[in-house]
């Protein structure tokens, strides 16, 4: 086949690239064209998201590729949050960040609607920051915006409308909203109508859908063909990414690894009863009609809000040295909770793991590795209670945990993994979202057929390390004491 090049646009929590895919439907080779940041802005007492100058950079990156033939654009972002768009498709607002506190009373919507019966319709896990909550609490505030809203767009089904003005919710980033039926793969109409919440919710596609082709005034601004198609990948970055793990066979999960650790399985079907109810498991959109069976962890997000809290007192570290530091710091040494809340969105997340160890009888850290190593500990321990949950709520065992994402470059974290679960770990690709993404939008042009061929591309391109389990006895012993938090 020709070798064709794909766009994929893949903006995390800290940071978005633009990235270049080249695919000759063998090896997929990328290339990083455009990094920036991203930086969310507190305005008033409201934590926003900058999504103009997000959108400015998505243009810079692209405008690189001005005059190369793409065979698509596409974009995956994190999940739950939104823009709201007027009458005139104008957005009411910056989209407001996850991490804002408007949340914070979540629980008052189990007075109009249960929580088993929320659970039982989205099989969703209960996040403080689900779409569900937020349209709530706006609902709450008597929001001028949600009032005059005619369309509420995801992330990327923004950034996707202003692209090729077609709008549209892609299924994976809808299913993270808490406002699907699950069985059906379709906004719940039962649930919008008993919270009282308007129809704003446009048609849901499936990952790989052709959307349409750029604007001519956003081509034309970028020096790319108006031509060119913009198509839906699995646009939570996280359906893009697991549709990059290279596992086969049935007995293996998948851990994202980044702000976020996402660790779960792929199912054909949604997986509800009381039992995931209890454990907090969430049933989320995956690629090619596929369910990611997971649980959200909160993963790396605890080092980078320890990095900031040094940074604020003088002491810049690169990730590079913080893990040298945590590696020669003392093993197993403090223990905590990682999913408590107060590490949601701490002041100072040092000092609020030295609160929990002085409330635990634990060693307070020291020293920044002993705040490092003890995050990195606590996630890996996570890991093992999650897995266990996995096996029993499938029924079977799982063999191999495949770690792709950003988090795989911790090769110090990757190690603990093993050891904790006393499992084979196997990482990569690092790139596993943007590639994901790129290879969904293959699927989409009829390039490839089915996940498996998808896999076998991601297994042929990229180089994957393994991590065999060392000495697991004191990995047991930390784990009764985690377990009695």
């Amino acid at each position: 086949m020709k070798t064709q090049t794909y766009a994929a646009i893949d903006i995390g929590a800290e940071s978005g690239r633009v990235i270049a895919g080249t695919f000759d439907g063998q090896i997929l080779h990328l290339e990083e064209i455009h990094r920036f940041p991203n930086t969310p802005a507190r305005v008033g007492n409201t934590l926003c998201w900058d999504v103009l100058r997000l959108w400015n950079d998505i243009g810079e990156g692209l405008s690189k590729l001005a005059g190369r033939e793409l065979a698509g654009i596409g974009v995956d972002t994190w999940g739950v949050d939104f823009g709201l768009l007027d009458k005139n498709d104008e957005l009411l607002g910056n989209p407001v960040h996850y991490r804002d506190a408007r949340t914070e009373n979540y629980e008052d919507a189990f007075q109009t609607v249960p929580k088993s019966e929320i659970a039982a319709t989205t099989g969703l896990a209960f996040m403080y920051f689900n779409t569900l909550y937020q349209l709530l609490a706006l609902k709450r505030q008597n929001s001028s915006a949600l009032c005059e809203a005619k369309t509420l767009l995801y992330m990327p089904d923004l950034l996707h409308f202003w692209l090729c003005n077609v709008k549209a919710n892609e299924y994976s980033i809808a299913s993270t909203g808490q406002l699907l039926d699950a069985k059906v793969r379709g906004y719940s109409q039962e649930l919008l109508s008993k919270f009282g919440l308007p129809d704003i919710f446009p048609p849901i596609v499936e990952p790989g859908t052709k959307l349409g082709t750029l604007r001519p005034d956003v081509a034309a601004r970028l020096g790319i063909s108006p031509d060119t198609p913009v198509i839906a990948p699995g646009s939570h970055d996280t359906a893009s990414a697991v549709a990059a793990a290279p596992g086969e066979g049935e007995n293996w999960a998948y851990l994202s690894s980044g702000t976020w650790s996402l660790m779960g399985l792929e199912l054909h079907s949604p997986l509800i009863s009381p039992a995931t109810g209890e454990a907090n498991f969430t049933n989320e959109g995956g690629v090619c009609g596929t369910i990611r069976f997971l649980k959200n962890i909160a993963g790396l997000w605890l080092v980078q809000e320890c990095r900031r809290a040094f940074l604020r007192e003088g002491n810049e570290y690169s990730y590079a040295e913080l893990t040298h530091m945590a590696r020669e710091a003392p093993a197993l040494r403090s223990l905590f909770e990682p999913d408590d809340a107060r590490f949601a969105a701490p002041v100072s997340m040092p000092d609020e793991i030295a609160g929990w160890c002085r409330e635990t009888g634990q060693p307070v850290p020291e020293t920044p590795g002993q705040y490092v190593r003890c995050c990195l500990e606590s996630l890996a321990l996570k890991y093992r209670w999650t897995l266990e949950k996995l096996e029993a709520l499938r029924e079977s065992r799982i063999d191999t945990l495949h770690i792709v994402g950003g988090g795989t470059q911790n090769t110090l974290l990757n190690q603990f993994a093993a050891d904790a679960l006393n499992r084979r770990v196997v990482t990569g690709p690092v790139e596993a979202t943007a590639a994901g993404n790129i290879l969904t939008q293959a699927l989409g042009n009829g390039e490839l057929k089915n996940l498996d061929e998808v896999r076998a591309v991601i297994r042929n391109s990229f180089e994957l390390q393994t991590y065999v389990p060392g000495e697991t006895g004191p990995w047991d012993e930390a784990y009764a004491r985690f377990l009695a938090f």
